[in-house]
């Protein structure tokens, strides 16, 4: 597999990728620790890491956009990403002052739209190199984010969604190794 199929473009972008990716995977880890430490216990704090992880997210995407640069690739995906981002992170602040079941149900609709964005960017970006993990990312988190709005009634504690981003962050982790491994390797 190359890394591109630009010169000059494509290996500038993966790097940017690659980059992102590990801070990507770094706030994740950060940010589940803190939902694990704060619990079930709501909150004020409990609403800020519920309004700042999709806010996060659509925020790197952005970079990510910048960063490919006047790529006539479609744009299509990543914009919607960042709109309905941005639209969870209003729904959770609204809701994360309601219930957990309300919490979960918003997250879990957040998760299925952003998996299914994650996918087929990921699956447009394939021949970048390292969207293996990606792809596996955006289709987890669809089957989670189902989860998610299927366990809301009963739902007691919105810690689960901790475990859903660090395993999201160990992926952005596998595809910034695998990043990196395409760029060493066409240098």
């Amino acid at each position: 597999m190359t890394t591109t199929s630009i010169p000059g473009t494509a290996p500038t972008f993966s790097a940017s990728l690659r980059k992102l990716y590990f801070i990507r995977f770094a706030f994740a880890i950060v940010w589940a620790v803190i939902l694990f430490a704060v619990g079930g216990a709501g909150g004020a704090l409990l609403t800020v890491l519920l309004v700042v992880y999709p806010l996060v997210d659509a925020a790197a995407v952005l970079w990510q956009v910048r960063s490919e640069g006047s790529s006539q690739a479609s744009r299509v995906p990543e914009v919607i990403n960042i709109v309905v981002s941005i639209a969870a992170a209003i729904a959770l602040g609204l809701v994360s002052t309601v219930s957990v079941s309300s919490v979960l149900l918003a997250w879990g609709v957040w998760a299925v739209v952003a998996g299914a964005v994650q996918l087929i960017s990921a699956l447009l970006r394939r021949s970048l190199g390292g969207q293996v993990p990606q792809i596996v990312s955006g289709a987890v988190s669809i089957l989670a984010g189902i989860g998610f709005a299927a366990s809301s009634a009963s739902a007691v504690s919105p810690t689960g969604i901790g475990g859903y981003a660090a395993f999201g962050g160990i992926l952005f982790l596998i595809s910034a190794i695998r990043l990196t491994v395409l760029l060493r390797r066409a240098s």
